[in-house]
């Protein structure tokens, strides 16, 4: 990472990923500015920095933030991404991953900021074509919330051939896990991510617990996914900064560990570190889960010098039941 210090813009800064990256930004050294509506956020999740309370879509709250802080770059994790209800919502979805981000370029355009890194999505891939997938691979999202994530990276390909403006997509796959100091994690309302699911029954705030589809053509039936750890996705933007700072270059970059675990893995990972049994009811597939997905990263490893230090589904696991163990739900 470049040691020079920054001013940095976190939009949606209190939701998951975003505290997690600005905990980093800021034990780096970094000023950090956090733009948070908290419609997903939680207060609880701000970790330091300057905190304003607004949408990345109001244009006088953005002039006003663009001229208090000489912002140096923007990171931007403030879009809704339930794929579920962005097929019965597209408007909201639109309005919020389109609309609203379209406001936030053209106010980094007039305030002279150059460099935007991109919270993307393995959604824009749609249906796997081969496995693993790497950046190359087509895309034809399934759902509304993937095709707003490529609408955007189309939107940014445009703006930085027209406009003095670079960035960075990022195509995260599952992203899973939490800080191992425990003070940050998972909070999403409602929960739809299986690890968290699963060490919520384990809690005992979940009644029942369902695994959709378990005639997949796997080696156990269920789906696979490739789950990469929230630190790991926070280091990958801060290397992805370093990278846009030195050579000003677009850049679309998959995140993922390469490794596929399936749905029962999961669950018996979750068995083994929480010492409870967790039995799963079976339930119907949902429409549009592919049986696989696996991220080809080599390309983040070798032009961003990223090394997941989390490859291990157990330690994944760990530092997610270290967080959720200790929250009261």
């Amino acid at each position: 990472m470049t040691h020079q210090k920054m001013t940095i813009l976190v939009v949606g800064g209190a939701g998951y990923i975003g505290s997690h990256i600005t905990k980093m930004l800021l034990e780096e050294g970094h000023q950090v500015i956090i733009l948070d509506n908290l419609s997903t956020g939680h207060k609880q999740l701000i970790v330091g920095g300057e905190f304003v309370h607004g949408h990345l879509g109001d244009v006088s709250l953005l002039d006003k933030t663009f001229q208090q802080f000489r912002i140096d770059a923007v990171m931007h994790f403030a879009a809704f991404s339930l794929v579920g209800e962005s097929v019965s919502a597209p408007m909201k979805y639109y309005e919020n991953n389109v609309v609203a981000t379209s406001v936030l370029l053209n106010a980094m355009i007039r305030h002279n900021v150059q460099h935007f890194i991109f919270s993307s999505t393995a959604a824009v891939y749609g249906e796997p074509e081969t496995i693993p997938m790497d950046e190359d691979h087509p895309c034809n999202p399934t759902n509304p919330y993937g095709a707003t994530k490529l609408t955007v990276e189309r939107m940014l390909q445009d703006y930085a051939s027209a406009y003095d403006l670079t960035y960075t997509s990022l195509r995260y796959f599952n992203a899973s896990g939490a800080d191992p100091s425990g003070s940050i994690g998972e909070m999403h309302d409602p929960e739809s991510h299986l690890i968290p699911l699963l060490l919520k029954w384990a809690k005992g705030d979940l009644t029942e617990m369902k695994i959709f589809g378990d005639d997949y053509d796997t080696a156990d039936g269920t789906c696979i996914r490739d789950y990469v750890h929230v630190n790991d996705l926070a280091r990958a933007h801060i290397l992805a900064l370093a990278k846009s700072i030195s050579d000003n270059t677009p850049a679309i970059y998959n995140l993922g560990n390469s490794t596929g675990h399936s749905v029962y893995e999961v669950v018996e990972t979750a068995r083994k570190i929480t010492g409870h049994p967790l039995p799963v009811t079976i339930a119907p597939r949902r429409e549009g889960d592919p049986a696989v997905l696996v991220a080809d990263s080599r390309k983040a490893r070798a032009e961003l010098g990223w090394r997941p230090q989390f490859e291990d589904l157990t330690e994944i696991v760990r530092t997610a039941w270290n967080w959720e163990s200790k929250r009261s739900s």
